[in-house]
């Protein structure tokens, strides 16, 4: 028999694995409105979704960099906060990863039942 420890670290790595490849779709689906990078850690985690700052600024350089992301800074409170939001490519891409991920996600469980 398998200890129960060795099988949740297999858990915990594969889980993890399934996470990377929807961060993208999930940080997204929180940025048709305006956020700051803190306050959309705040909210993804009290929604379930723990993320790394390490993980979160990477990715938002890098979907503005791609051109799905408008950023500005503005100064509240004395404090400069760099504000993201999807731009119009953004919007659109953003709501077909959603429709392709619905779609995947009833195969997926059509298959796994």
């Amino acid at each position: 028999m398998i200890e129960p420890e060795i099988i949740k670290g297999h858990v915990t790595q594969l889980s993890a694995e399934l996470r990377r490849g929807l961060i993208v779709l999930v940080v997204m689906s929180q940025l048709e409105t305006r956020e700051y990078g803190y306050s959309l850690l705040r909210k993804l985690e009290e929604k379930g979704f723990e993320l790394t700052q390490d993980t979160l600024y990477p990715l938002l350089r890098r979907l503005e960099t791609q051109g799905y992301l408008q950023s500005d800074w503005i100064i509240e409170d004395a404090r400069p906060r760099r504000y993201y939001q999807l731009n119009e490519l953004g919007t659109a891409v953003s709501h077909a990863l959603r429709t392709d991920w619905q779609q995947q996600l009833n195969v997926i469980k059509e298959i796994i039942k």
